[in-house]
């Protein structure tokens, strides 16, 4: 039972482990293609400030919905946002506030960062909101990615895999090498002397 045990939870940790590295592999091949980031339909976003800690780190590679981002009355106090702040700027804060715009009978959201002391400035209109925080976080990834996109990260990821491929092949030959000399070694046995009987 003990075996069983630890063996699910091997196979769960590599089922996660690879789910990781297929998203940041997609949210790579997005920067080096000039894709926007996306997984199964969901968009992955990196978190560049700390304004969300604790429950979302500085450098996490985020996933939102974009489902139903028409609907005005989707979102409700405490839900998470990703909404567009300006032409090049995107901001994941938490909404403290639903209100109503009487001019025009819309929505806005009053939104703030969990870690700042004041709420943002402006209210979030529904045509600005780019998607909704599902909750899947992996920390920290977004530093790799970050890394992986400059031209010193590119160049560490195409030599660094093929020294270790390098590396690994010649371990393998040296290992194969040394298992084919034991076993000339234990065929030729060293010639035993012969016993002359007196006369």
């Amino acid at each position: 039972m003990r075996l069983i045990w630890k063996t699910a939870v091997q196979a769960l940790y590599c089922i996660i482990l690879l789910f990781c590295v297929a998203v940041i592999g997609s949210i790579l091949v997005a920067k080096i293609t000039g894709d926007e980031p996306s997984f199964y339909g969901y968009k992955l976003k990196t978190v560049l400030s700390g304004s969300m800690e604790p429950a979302i780190r500085t450098g996490s590679v985020i996933a939102i919905s974009t489902s139903d981002i028409g609907s005005g009355n989707r979102f409700k106090t405490g839900d998470i946002i990703t909404f567009q702040a300006d032409k090049h700027r995107l901001i994941t804060h938490r909404i403290i506030e639903v209100r109503m715009n009487k001019a025009d009978n819309n929505v806005l959201y009053r939104t703030q960062g969990d870690n700042n002391q004041a709420p943002d400035s402006a209210l979030v209109s529904p045509a600005n909101i780019v998607g909704a925080y599902t909750g899947f976080t992996i920390p920290y990834a977004g530093y790799f990615i970050s890394f992986a996109v400059t031209k010193t990260g590119s160049i560490a990821l195409l030599i660094i895999p093929g020294l270790l491929l390098f590396l690994y092949g010649a371990f393998s030959i040296c290992k194969f090498i040394s298992r084919l000399e034991q076993q000339l070694n234990d065929r030729v046995s060293p010639n035993s002397g012969s016993d002359h009987g007196s006369g």
